[in-house]
């Protein structure tokens, strides 16, 4: 549920200004542009909290567009920042933004509109809010960006109140420079710390069960080194599935697989389990497409993920 803010129950936004041209990478590509002559919008203004969003309700023009932005692996606060910029550039002021957990994470992400799967795809572990407005009173115009990925592709999501629909958002050649490069390949410990969570792409489970098998995987071997050799950080370990059955089903399946890695790490490497959480989103956060046997195999899967601030 969203909860409107104080006191700004009835803004009213009449067109006015130009649409903000958001420059991205040459590889970014439109999934959907979609819009709306009038409507009502719940633009986010604060994180999840009391069992709702604190949101600012404004009526007006709406228009949806995404983009993904294939061959990428920056991470989203890189991406985030040039648009940031880009908006600031226009005149716009940033008046709420929030990443992942500080949003109030899968609460947050359920609660805000998203378009579906997969025109705009949202990683429950890895996103990011941002909420601007140009202008004030009855000629504000407003925009909320949300910025997520996967593991070889970033996604964009802008929501716009207050501009003529017929305005064109175009895509202009690239400005922005990476600031960081997360590793493709390399040692777990090195993709853990540079992005922030892992695949730990070697486990094997009994076909349709929880049971983890009797490896050794070197992913493991590899995490409880580290784990070890940081005793002050944490992880969570969360599993995935396929979009094969009911969501309830396989996040229940998903969440116990987790499970079982945080018992084996646990029992035979020595982790403590205070160090650990295990948790499943079902097939919530894919990688690949789930229409190709391949995308399937490669969503079953158990991801690590620090969740240490420090």
């Amino acid at each position: 549920m969203i909860r409107s803010a104080a006191l700004l129950l009835a803004l009213i936004v009449t067109p006015a200004v130009a649409a903000p041209t958001l420059s991205l990478p040459p590889s970014a590509s439109r999934t959907v542009d979609e819009a709306r002559t009038r409507g009502s919008y719940e633009l986010p203004v604060g994180p999840w909290a009391d069992g709702g969003i604190e949101a600012l309700p404004i009526q007006g023009e709406i228009s949806r567009t995404a983009w993904r932005i294939t061959d990428n692996r920056d991470p989203t606060l890189t991406i985030l920042d040039g648009l940031r910029d880009q908006l600031k550039s226009e005149g716009f002021e940033v008046i709420f933004e929030c990443d992942t957990d500080a949003c109030g994470g899968f609460d947050f992400r359920f609660a805000t509109d998203v378009l579906p799967e997969p025109q705009m795809h949202v990683d429950l572990g890895d996103f990011r809010v941002l909420s601007a407005r140009r202008g004030t009173d009855g000629s504000a115009d407003y925009v909320c960006l949300i910025v997520s990925r996967t593991s070889d592709s970033a996604y964009v999501q802008m929501t716009r109140v207050g501009e003529a629909l017929n305005t064109p958002l175009p895509i202009a050649a690239a400005k922005y420079e990476p600031e960081v490069a997360a590793p493709t390949e390399g040692a777990l410990d090195d993709q853990l710390v540079a992005v922030g969570k892992v695949v730990l792409g070697d486990l094997d489970f009994a076909s349709g069960t929880t049971i983890l098998g009797p490896g050794p995987f070197a992913s493991l071997a590899d995490l409880a080194a580290w784990l070890k050799a940081n005793p002050d950080k944490t992880i969570a370990l969360v599993g995935h599935s396929d979009a094969t059955g009911a969501l309830a089903a396989n996040i229940t399946l998903s969440r116990a697989r987790a499970q079982s890695v945080l018992d084996r790490l646990a029992t035979e490497y020595g982790i403590p389990r205070k160090q650990m959480a295990a948790d499943g989103v079902g097939f919530l956060s894919p990688l690949a497409s789930n229409l190709t046997e391949d995308g399937r195999t490669r969503n079953r899967r158990v991801e690590a993920l620090i969740t240490s601030t420090q």
